[in-house]
């Protein structure tokens, strides 16, 4: 890695940080003049400062991660070297590269504006700009003051608050409530290995997991932790999950038919958490979902489903059954995902 670039790394999903980016200040400009044998008063020949370095972020596939400027928000560019005698220029300062992930937003940390949307490998904007170099002496030369005493310094270099979040590229984004099913069905689907376990808040990192599709064809499904009634206002850390399914196009709406708390519903559900993505983004409430039965292995869930898929089909949703632990209706699942984004 080379001298003044810092590369993300980390293996948890760290997607937000808060960083201080300071273009490098420029160098000064040189008060200097001739001293030659024969020539006693020789002119100015003072050199400009080089130029301070700029704070560059771009994007990069191999980062995945905030964690680097999670844990370390100052990122200072280099400053330029001060001007020397014999009109010597000084060196212009070092940039200072910053990688993050695919998918990071940039703004500005006190008015809030997006700086940057970085959607694509190898995109990059400079954050700051470095100062411009003082000037030598030798340029306030003139034809009454031939031996100026004045130079000029190095300006600052800019300097901002940036706030970064990273917000997942998947086509597709898993949604239900906690212990859904959500990340058993990822690692069924793909070569993705989240942590599964059979209570609710399993998942507390978003996962993305590349699932085959038919004609050799592919599709990035998001699995986020579970929401809960209220997500739209942070609990259960739903601000922080929501906005990793804001990109994608597709939907997958996971109900558990086997739940039997008080108060819970497969239609229940179903109706509050679209009450939350919509409170959250209408946007992403308009976003097109395929509703899915989940732990249709399990004797309640049989029992279940006629009624169930009834009163989804009563108001105009298809619902798909599947047990993810049998691998029962997965190969249906996967062609009404193809045949979905095929139509995006």
């Amino acid at each position: 890695m080379a001298k003044g670039e810092r590369h993300l790394k980390g293996p948890g999903i760290i997607d937000q940080a808060k960083i201080l980016v300071r273009g490098g200040a420029g160098g000064n400009g040189c008060i200097s003049f001739r001293r030659e044998k024969f020539i006693p008063r020789g002119g100015p020949n003072g050199g400009d400062g080089g130029d301070g370095g700029d704070v560059i972020v771009e994007s990069h596939a191999s980062v995945r991660t905030l964690l680097d400027l999670h844990y370390h928000p100052l990122n200072f560019a280099e400053r330029g070297v001060h001007g020397k005698g014999k009109d010597m220029h000084g060196k212009r300062g070092k940039d200072l590269f910053i990688r993050v992930p695919v998918g990071t937003i940039g703004k500005d940390a006190d008015t809030d504006e997006v700086l940057w949307d970085f959607q694509q490998e190898g995109e990059c904007v400079i954050a700051a700009h470095g100062g411009r170099g003082g000037k030598g002496n030798a340029h306030f030369a003139t034809a009454t003051n031939r031996a100026p005493r004045q130079a000029m310094p190095g300006a600052p270099g800019e300097e901002r608050w940036l706030l970064m979040e990273l917000k997942l590229l998947a086509d597709v984004g898993l949604l239900g409530f906690p212990n859904a099913g959500k990340s058993t069905l990822l690692s069924c689907l793909s070569a993705a290995k989240p942590k599964i376990a059979d209570y609710p808040f399993t998942t507390l990192t978003p996962h993305l997991g590349v699932v085959q599709l038919p004609d050799y064809a592919t599709c990035v499904i998001a699995d986020i932790p579970g929401l809960i009634p209220g997500a739209h206002e942070g609990k259960g850390l739903g601000l922080d999950f929501l906005r990793h399914i804001e990109r994608t196009r597709l939907l997958v709406h996971l109900l558990d038919l086997s739940i039997q708390e008080e108060g819970r519903a497969p239609w229940t559900d179903f109706v509050a958490l679209n009450h939350e993505l919509a409170c959250f983004s209408l946007a992403l409430a308009q976003r097109p979902q395929i509703v899915v039965a989940t732990k249709m292995d399990l004797p309640i869930a049989q029992q279940r489903w006629p009624d169930v898929q009834k009163l989804f089909t009563m108001h105009g949703y298809e619902i798909l059954p599947i047990s993810a632990a049998t691998g029962a209706g997965l190969p249906a699942l996967i062609a009404r995902l193809a045949a979905a984004l095929k139509q995006l």
